[in-house]
């Protein structure tokens, strides 16, 4: 079995990421390194210490207020290659793992080398205790994969053709297929786009995009907007960078919702997207 690390991005959520050790410690494989990259949280060397698996903090400051969160992927990952990693599985803070999560990945890593491995991911409802929060043994009957994203059968592994669903929630891949497409481009800070922009760097690496059965994660819930508004300046920002990088522009849904709720419009001119607000 290849020696495998997770990795974890957190700013807060320490709640979040104490439940996410929890279903790591009861898995039916313990991860070789729990790698947990602090993106501007002094604080959370803290919140690890004492705890199994054993984390090793990585510390990513933030600048401008915008989260790093390619960059912090990049810093965990080089951090688990220098100590021997073989396999990367990048988790969500709010993802819980199911128990056969890193297992399954290590399984279909073996016949997939060279692919982007990705789980299925359920959204959680609000825990049935708000006081004492979910019941590790509890998640799987609380909700189901996510609809947009294929969901083979536990054992079912099915390749995928479309690189745009590849989401960054929970994926693995093998260390030299994180060599080969070469890691998250920096360029992007805040929210959204940087793990399109990765499906597609690694589409175009020759990189197979493989949709594993048998290896669930549990998304905890939190508050979100939908469209989400407090993110449309990285979102506008993002985007840019995207369609210069590959000619098209992501997030198009949250554009289009942006657009007709008046807070966005199309420079035909400039052929971009801009606020209404400036």
């Amino acid at each position: 079995m290849p020696r495998t690390a997770v990795i974890t991005l957190a700013a807060g959520r320490h709640r979040h990421l104490a439940l996410q050790r929890a279903g790591l410690d009861g898995g039916s494989r313990a991860p070789g390194q729990y790698v947990v990259v602090a993106m501007g949280d002094p604080g959370l060397g803290a919140v690890v210490a004492g705890r199994r698996p054993e984390a090793a903090v990585v510390d990513c400051p933030v600048r401008d207020g915008r989260l790093p969160l390619a960059r912090a992927r990049n810093l965990g990952a080089a951090h688990a290659l220098a100590r021997g990693a073989e396999l990367l599985v990048f988790l969500d803070v709010d993802c819980v793992p199911g128990d056969r999560l890193l297992e399954r990945y290590a399984e279909v890593a073996g016949d997939r080398p060279r692919s982007l491995l990705c789980g299925t991911v359920a959204y959680l409802p609000p825990p049935p205790d708000p006081v004492g929060g979910y019941r590790l043994a509890d998640l799987p009957a609380l909700a189901e994969p996510h609809p947009a994203r294929p969901a083979p059968g536990a054992g079912e592994i099915q390749d995928g053709t479309d690189h745009t669903l590849f989401w960054s929630l929970s994926f693995a891949l093998t260390a030299d297929t994180w060599q080969a497409v070469g890691g998250f481009c920096e360029e992007y800070e805040g929210y959204g786009g940087e793990d399109t922009d990765y499906g597609q760097r690694a589409r175009a690496a020759g990189v197979g995009l493989t949709w594993v059965g048998g290896a669930p994660a549990f998304h905890q819930y939190h508050p979100t907007a939908d469209p989400p508004v407090g993110h449309l300046d990285d979102i506008l920002r993002n985007g840019g960078i995207f369609h210069r990088r590959w000619g098209w522009w992501p997030m198009s849904g949250w554009l289009d919702a942006f657009a007709e709720d008046g807070l966005i419009r199309w420079n035909r001119s400039a052929a971009r997207w801009e606020t209404t607000t400036r």
